[in-house]
C-alpha cells in the first residue's frame, strides 16, 4: 500500500481477497470481488423430465455459480446474484369466486444446475434474467424455458345451506354449523384449477374416510340430507395422470332426530299473534298430514306441511268454541313413525259486560 494525497490506495490481485483497513481507532473490512472470474453466463433453461406436484424443476445450462466471501470471522457467506426467475400462476379471487392469472417472479443468489420453484397451476414460460452485476453495467442475460404444462391442482370450495325461518321447528341441539333439523338442503360448491380433469364430491359417516358412502363426479349440486345422523363431506381434484391430487376441506353436517309435540288448546280471533293458530313444534320430519274434524266428524281443515296449522276457521269463518279432534301421521329422519291423535280445545274469548268495578269480563 501507498499513501496518495488524504488516502490510501492498493495494488488488486487477480483472486478474490478481503482487506481490514484502520483509521485511527476505526477499523473497515471489505471484500474485493474479481467478477470476470465469476462472470454469469446463461445458455438455456430446460424443463426437467421428472416432475413432481409441489415442484417445478428446470435445469439450468451455464454459469450462475454462488460467489463466496468471507466474514472477518472467517464465515464463508455468499454475495447473491439476484437473478430474477418469473412465471405465472392461479390464485383464487373471493370476491369473483374464481381464479385468476398472477405474474410471480421468485430472486435466486445463485443457481449450481437446477432451478426449483412452487409448481406453477397454469400452464406458463418460466424467464431467467440478471444478474444484478450485469443488469447494473446494462448488460443483463436472460433464458426462457419451452411452455411448462401445469400439473399441480387446487381447488377451493364452499357449502351453502337452505335455512328455515320456521316458528315451531325446533333447532338442531347440536348447535351451529351446518345441518340441523332435516330435511336440510344444501349446496356444495368447488372452483378448480385448470390442470385438474378428475373432480368428485365424496361422502362418508367416517371423518377419516374410511368407508365412502357416495361419490359425486360434479362441481356444484345440491344435496337433500333426510337421514339422521352426522355426515362427512369433502372435495377431492387431480390432474389427467391422477399424480397430482388435491383434498379440500372436510364439511361436517349434523341431523338431529325426529320430535313431534302437539298442543291441546288455542284461542283463535282473541288476541292476533298470540295462541291464535294451532301449530305442532317438530324437528326432522321428512312426512307429514294432520286432518281436523269436528264433533260431527266433518273435516274442517288438512294439511301436509309440519310448519302450517290451523287457524281456527271452516270455509272462510271461525268455528264455534269447543272440542276438535286431529289425526296426524308423519315419519322422522330417524325412521321413526308417528301415529297421533287427540283433542283439540278452542277457547273463544268475547266481550261481555262490565262488572261494578267497571272492568271488563269475558266468558
Amino acid at each position: 500500500a501507498e499513501e496518495c494525497g488524504k488516502g490510501n490506495s492498493i495494488t488488486l490481485g487477480a483472486d478474490d481477497m478481503g482487506y481490514i483497513v484502520e483509521e485511527g481507532t476505526t477499523r473497515s473490512y471489505f471484500w474485493i470481488v474479481n467478477y470476470s472470474k465469476h462472470r454469469l453466463s446463461m445458455e438455456s433453461l430446460e424443463i426437467a423430465a421428472e416432475q413432481d406436484c409441489d415442484m417445478a424443476h428446470l435445469i439450468f445450462h451455464g454459469n450462475a455459480a454462488a460467489i463466496h466471501y468471507y466474514s472477518i470471522t472467517g464465515i464463508q457467506k455468499v454475495l447473491p446474484r439476484q437473478l430474477k426467475i418469473s412465471y405465472q400462476t392461479l390464485e383464487y379471487d373471493q370476491e369473483a369466486q374464481n381464479y385468476y392469472t398472477v405474474d410471480k417472479e421468485d430472486e435466486l443468489d445463485f443457481i449450481d444446475s437446477s432451478v426449483r420453484v412452487i409448481a406453477p397451476l397454469c400452464n406458463t414460460y418460466f424467464d431467467l434474467t440478471g444478474d444484478a452485476f450485469l443488469q447494473q453495467w446494462k448488460m443483463p442475460q436472460s433464458a426462457r424455458s419451452d411452455l411448462f404444462m401445469a400439473r399441480a391442482v387446487e381447488a377451493t370450495t364452499w357449502a351453502v345451506q337452505d335455512y328455515r325461518e320456521v316458528d315451531n321447528e325446533k333447532k338442531n341441539q347440536g348447535g351451529e354449523g351446518l345441518g340441523g333439523s332435516a330435511p336440510v338442503s344444501i349446496t356444495f360448491t368447488a372452483v378448480t384449477t385448470e390442470a385438474a380433469v378428475f373432480t368428485e364430491w365424496q361422502f362418508s359417516t367416517y371423518p377419516e374416510f374410511d368407508d365412502i358412502s357416495d361419490r359425486y363426479s360434479t362441481e356444484e349440486f345440491t344435496f337433500v340430507f333426510n337421514d339422521t345422523g352426522t355426515f362427512y363431506i369433502r372435495f377431492v381434484c387431480a390432474n389427467d395422470t391422477g399424480e397430482c391430487e388435491y383434498i379440500g376441506d372436510t364439511y361436517m353436517v349434523s341431523i338431529g332426530e325426529s320430535a313431534l309435540d302437539i298442543p291441546n288448546a288455542f284461542s283463535p280471533g282473541a288476541s292476533e299473534g298470540v295462541n291464535d293458530i294451532w301449530k305442532v313444534s317438530y324437528r326432522s320430519l321428512i312426512s307429514f298430514e294432520c286432518h281436523i274434524f269436528n264433533r260431527y266428524g266433518v273435516e274442517v281443515c288438512s294439511f301436509y306441511d309440519p310448519s302450517m296449522g290451523w287457524d281456527g276457521k271452516y270455509k272462510g269463518k271461525l268455528v264455534p268454541s269447543g272440542v276438535y279432534y286431529y289425526v296426524i301421521n308423519a315419519e322422522g329422519s330417524d325412521g321413526k313413525k308417528y301415529k297421533k291423535s287427540g283433542d283439540i280445545n278452542i277457547i273463544n274469548f268475547k266481550a261481555g259486560k262490565k262488572n261494578g268495578g267497571g272492568e271488563e269480563v269475558t266468558e
